[in-house]
């Protein structure tokens, strides 16, 4: 015969079947802490900024329109003034922004800062943009 038979190798150890599942391990841990964590991080932010939203805090909806909160209707839903005399009444998930908080009731504990990016200039997102378009600091 020409050619000579072709004998199975024998099978590998138990690392190779750990070593196998590895490269899904460390790429299941990149993908946590670069896409998963910082994104529930983010959405609980916005979920607390949303739950202390209150009269006369100026906001920014989903859609870019930029009001004055008159009224918190209940936990689903506020009324914004975008105009003189003309108020509309928006779902509070809808706010994608706290452009500045009001002054705390003074039953309140202390104010929250308004949402800060942590990018040094204090601002940040939709409010950071606006600022710079009007030439603020």
């Amino acid at each position: 015969m020409l050619i000579s038979p072709a004998y199975a190798q024998a099978a590998g150890g138990d690392a190779s079947g750990f070593l196998s599942f590895l490269p899904l391990v460390l790429i299941f841990a990149v993908f946590y802490f670069l896409l998963i964590r910082p994104q529930q991080k983010k959405m609980k932010a916005h979920k607390e900024m949303i739950a202390n939203v209150r009269r006369n805090d100026r906001v920014v909806t989903g859609g870019g329109i930029i009001g004055k909160v008159t009224k918190v209707v209940d936990e689903l839903e506020v009324d914004v003034e975008i105009a003189t005399n003309v108020v509309v009444r928006v779902a509070r998930g809808t706010i994608a922004e706290v452009l500045s908080k009001s002054a705390p009731d003074s039953g309140s504990a202390k104010a929250k800062p308004a949402n800060d990016s942590g990018n040094g200039s204090g601002q940040g997102g939709v409010s950071g943009f606006l600022s710079k378009l009007r030439g603020e600091k």
